[in-house]
């Protein structure tokens, strides 16, 4: 078992300092989500030099948007891929073991309105169960009535005939981010926020680094790396694009978009509405989608929708016929149905689908799940697609990629399987659940050190000290309102009101621990999209 990492001051101007007199590196990433903090910590991991550049907030998107399930994906199984719900049984285990103060167990319950539901979805679940062999979670079980109700207190009683309860994992996802982040960078990666990739730069044809630009400043960088890896999630074209205007060899194909964003809808109310520590799974709705009501943080996460998008607004919208989905089908399972005004919160992401050649990328529900990695003639690496839960094993694909184009050098891999995210302390501690409110429980082993910094006693709001803050500042790479109330402590997507009302308290602490501009007044207008519902 890896030895744990120390956590140490985040000051930017160390880091910048770092990228303008570093010279060479063996690896750069572009992209600060799960897929590109995965690969920065393995490759660390195995001892090569590595940098990674985000151009807004680590986990600024998808990856802070899950819908916050660790899982082997039930509705795989059911299309028949096998091979990736193995792989995802055998990641979630290794990812609640390497993060227990992040990740945790879930029981989810399926209420069965009608006669057929619990013998069907119960063999598909009791073959979920052998599939995860020694890495499942807990059995399948078949209940009365009573015992579903007892369960889920809030389900629509009425025609209810039984249900099943089954296990996966949660996880709390930006936070997540931020611990693969910091252990990485424990092993000597650079990581940097805000910090936008521009263009690649050439020697005799092949891609040998990158431009960068600290948007914070405007100044400019220039990365020499000899292998170059683009993990941008559902933005990876517009770098793709780029390489193949440098290359124009490579022919239309090089350039063609392979990415087919898909859009997922989650709103958030009150944990009333469910009751209880256990979650609500509908396998197959009125048009045929899964629904969620998931408790998470002590608030429901009802969700999700899978909708075509067009575009990759930063800030996604929900679409009006996304809302009225998941408040009708909640209705239906809810013994009191959730309303507009009963949402905190409404936040989208968008997912990284594969599409293949020609696919017009209508049809998200027939895209691949699984991710791809690439490597263009001038050695641009683009791995893209793939899910949370998998995330680790992803990271490795890219690595043997890499060495197998001799990109970079073969060493051995499997270096991350056993080896614990900074906060995860040691084996058998106490964590709380992840469904309870926030608080101190996301700091794991980190928690005495948050609480010696000035205003552990100061709470903003419950769950949110003063110190929590500071730590974000000086552990967790946080320089924006927005870092601290989306993503170090989750407020803005559990309650957006609540975290609008604490805008300047914070802008003014992250302001005495670096002296940056906090962008308070940008962070109160994001606030209003998050809680805006297309009527």
């Amino acid at each position: 078992m890896s030895t744990l990492p120390q956590p140490r001051f985040t000051h930017r101007a160390e880091l910048i300092s770092r990228l303008a007199n570093d010279d060479h590196y063996d690896l750069a990433i572009v992209g600060g989500g799960a897929t590109g903090l995965g690969v920065a910590l393995d490759a660390a991991a195995r001892g090569f030099k590595v940098v990674l550049v985000e151009s807004h907030d680590f986990a600024k998107g998808t990856s802070s948007r899950a819908t916050k399930l660790v899982h082997g994906g039930v509705r795989y199984l059911a299309q028949g891929n096998i091979s990736l719900v193995r792989e995802a049984l055998r990641e979630r285990t290794t990812l609640l073991d390497n993060a227990p103060h992040l990740a945790q167990p879930l029981a989810f319950v399926l209420p069965s309105y009608q006669w057929w539901e619990a013998p069907f979805y119960g063999i598909g679940l009791k073959m979920y169960d052998a599939l995860a062999g020694k890495a499942s979670l807990g059995p399948t079980e078949f209940l009365s009535r009573a015992e579903t109700l007892a369960l889920l207190p809030t389900a629509q009683p009425q025609g209810l005939k039984a249900g099943i309860k089954y296990w996966d994992g949660q996880f709390n996802d930006a936070r997540l981010a931020l611990a693969l982040a910091r252990t990485a960078a424990a092993r000597g990666a650079l990581l940097i926020n805000y910090c936008r990739a521009t263009d690649l730069f050439y020697e005799s044809g092949k891609v040998a680094g990158l431009l960068c630009e600290d948007t914070l400043t405007g100044q400019s960088y220039r990365i020499q790396s000899r292998c170059v890896v683009n993990a941008a999630g559902v933005w990876v074209d517009e770098l793709r694009q780029k390489d193949g205007a440098a290359n124009p060899g490579d022919g239309r194909r090089a350039v063609e978009p392979m990415v087919a964003p898909s859009q997922g809808v989650h709103l958030v109310v009150d944990r009333e509405f469910l009751g209880g520590e256990t979650a609500l799974m509908v396998p197959k709705t009125a048009d045929g989608r899964v629904l969620f009501a998931v408790p998470w943080l002590g608030k429901v996460i009802l969700g999700t929708t899978d909708t075509p998008r067009h575009d990759l607004a930063r800030e996604p919208s929900p679409f009006k016929e996304e809302v009225d989905f998941i408040l009708t089908e909640s209705a239906r399972y809810l013994r009191r149905a959730p309303t507009r005004s009963d949402v905190k919160s409404v936040w989208v992401g968008l997912r990284p689908l594969v599409k293949a050649q020609g696919e017009d990328g209508d049809n998200t529900k027939g895209l691949s799940r699984e991710h791809t990695v690439l490597v263009s003639r001038s050695g641009l690496v683009t791995v893209t697609g793939g899910k949370w839960t998998t995330y680790r094993a992803m990271a490795e694909d890219v690595l043997t990629v890499c060495a197998q184009r001799a990109l970079l050098a073969s060493r051995k891999g499997g270096v991350t399987v056993h080896l614990k995210l900074i906060g995860a302390g040691a084996a058998g501690m106490a964590v709380s659940s992840i469904c309870k409110p926030p608080g101190l429980h996301s700091y794991g082993d980190e928690q005495a050190l948050v609480t010696s910094l000035p205003g552990a006693d100061l709470l903003l709001t419950s769950g949110l000290s003063e110190a929590m803050v500071r730590f974000a500042a000086r552990y967790e790479y946080a320089v924006r309102v927005e870092d601290v109330l989306a993503r170090r402590s989750r407020l803005l997507f559990l309650d957006a009101r609540v975290a609008r009302s604490l805008a300047d308290q914070v802008g003014a602490i992250l302001f005495q621990e670096t002296g940056l501009d906090p962008q308070v007044e940008v962070f109160s207008e994001l606030t209003q999209h998050y809680l805006h519902l297309p009527a």
